[in-house]
């Protein structure tokens, strides 16, 4: 089992920057696959990123260039800057134990991971 516990969120003007955290606990010592969703008011969960365990990334297209996810050791980041009113959502982050830790682009659109977060709240004003 792994337990995932989001920080950071919290309430910005567009353009503002945040970074997220999210510290796993448990049973660590495996090749994790991790991922960062959000969810907007009213809409469905999506998917922002992921990161392999070897470090490899990969993002959706609109959050190219502004957001980027980092991890060290049992913490996955999320650094978002020039926020837009439209990035506003709860944020959570998921893992999934993989053969080497590899991730697919498909991950992020089922959203095929085994363990989440209960999330993180973002608000960006316009």
């Amino acid at each position: 089992q792994i337990q995932l516990v989001e920080s950071g969120g919290g309430s910005v003007q567009a353009g503002g920057s945040l970074n997220l955290s999210c510290v796993a606990s448990g049973n660590t010592n495996t090749k994790l696959c991790m991922a960062w969703f959000r969810q907007a008011p009213g809409k469905e969960r999506e998917g922002v990123g992921f990161i392999e365990n070897n470090g490899n990334t990969k993002y959706v297209d609109n959050v190219k260039g502004r957001f980027t996810i980092s991890r060290d050791r049992n913490v996955l980041y999320l650094q978002l800057n020039n926020l837009k009113p439209e990035d506003t959502g709860l944020y959570f982050c998921a893992a999934d134990d993989r053969a080497e830790g590899y991730c697919y682009t498909i991950d992020l659109i089922k959203a095929t991971f085994s363990y989440w977060g209960q999330g993180t709240q973002v608000t960006v004003a316009s």
